[in-house]
């Protein structure tokens, strides 16, 4: 779409169900701008150099202003008219870049505007590939990065893995006219993981649960066993997305590991915890589970998660964690499993994104879902046989 670039309408450009949407300014010719799914901005001139049609990026909008855009757009029709390729220039630039300009190349204009777990991407680089950082990129070679996945696969093969596919994507997406030295390197096998808590463990789990001095992180693991969600959704959850009456619980696109908004049922057993915490919050947050940390909520169970394993006797020889917080996701689904579930029941109550499956889940109803969580939660809550699971039974019929 061809339009005036101001400050209101760029502000007010809604971002594009999928993929990206491409606006035409029409003071200057060929400055564009790129609006992807994510909201991200960024100002591109567009036209053809030498024959192959080029999109030559510029900045991300508001960082780089109207004014200062269309400057460089002109800059960049004054280079080509004169006979020079700028791509060129950037490519020979880029061929001095230390591999740690490279990733941060990458990570402002690839992962930042499109991916939620950037800061994964940099957590990966600060921990692995620092022994590259200082490196100039064209001097890496494939047996450097072989060198380098090996030593980390000492220490763990999923780690060195994830950091291989970063070297390969960094170099991918920002040194495309190099050699990828990442190309080629056999990864480690992987074996996923299938962890999850058995009735016996449930007990002690559930025993030791009990004895947890916070009643806030008692409550974040009991919701987090009974709804399957991610920690991270638990830990953000917001009265306004929880509709108690109805048993439901959105999890907004913008929170979602997949994208989109998710639909989770909350069974009668965590309608009850929260429903307590509601009067008990009384207004004084907008969070279900209130923090003082920056966010305005818990942030970090890794304590109080490791002292419950401790009593529970869910440590290893060397004092660590056997089983993860994550795992008890996996326990939902397992229960559910062992209950009779379906996998495309299983997949909806878990919110996953699955490409077979998706269209069967979009056509689930709510109510399967529930009898499958209810069934599955009921049976962990039993197995518990602790008074925190009794609490948190609900009342057999007829009493």
């Amino acid at each position: 779409m061809k339009l005036t670039f101001t400050k209101a309408r760029l502000d007010a450009l809604p971002a594009p169900e999928s993929g990206r949407r491409y606006d035409y300014d029409s003071k200057v010719s060929g400055l564009t701008l790129c609006t992807t799914a994510a909201g991200c901005k960024t100002f591109y001139y567009c036209r053809r150099v030498n024959g192959p049609y080029q999109r030559i990026v510029i900045g991300r909008y508001p960082d780089v202003a109207i004014e200062q855009a269309r400057r460089e757009a002109a800059k960049l029709a004054g280079q080509i008219a004169s006979g020079a390729n700028p791509q060129d220039r950037k490519r020979a630039a880029r061929r001095e870049m230390t591999f740690g300009d490279l990733f941060a190349d990458y990570l402002d204009r690839h992962a930042k505007p499109h991916k939620k777990s950037w800061e994964q991407d940099q957590k990966q680089f600060d921990r692995y590939l620092k022994p590259l950082a200082g490196r100039k990129a064209s001097a890496i070679t494939q047996a450097d990065v072989q060198r380098l996945h090996a030593g980390i696969g000492n220490k763990g093969r999923y780690s060195a893995n994830r950091a291989l596919a970063l070297v390969s994507v960094v170099f991918s997406r920002c040194a495309a006219h190099l050699p990828n030295p990442a190309k080629g390197i056999r990864r480690f096998k992987e074996q996923s993981r299938d962890r999850f808590l058995h009735a016996d463990e449930l007990r002690a789990f559930f025993k030791a649960l009990e004895a947890e001095p916070s009643g806030d992180w008692r409550d974040f693991f009991v919701v987090s066993l009974l709804t399957g969600a991610r920690r991270s959704n638990v830990l953000a959850m917001r009265w306004a997305d929880v509709n108690l009456d109805r048993g439901l619980w959105r999890i907004p696109e913008t929170e979602s590991k997949n994208g989109e908004p998710l639909i989770c049922v909350l069974v009668g057993s965590a309608v009850e915890i929260l429903r307590r915490r509601f009067a008990e919050i009384d207004g004084a947050s907008p969070f279900a589970f209130p923090g003082v940390g920056k966010n305005g909520h818990l942030a970090e169970p890794k304590k109080a998660w490791h002292g419950i394993l401790e009593r529970a006797g869910l440590l290893n020889a060397d004092g660590k964690n056997t089983v993860r917080i994550h795992d008890l996701r996996r326990t939902l689904g397992s229960w559910q499993a062992a209950g009779g579930a379906s996998l495309s029941i299983i997949g909806r109550a878990l919110g996953h994104k699955n490409v077979a499956t998706t269209a069967v889940y979009a056509r689930l109803d709510v109510d399967p879902v529930r009898q499958s969580l209810e069934s599955a939660t009921q049976a962990m809550l039993t197995a518990g046989e602790s008074k925190m699971s009794r609490r948190a039974l609900p009342p057999a019929k007829g009493t």
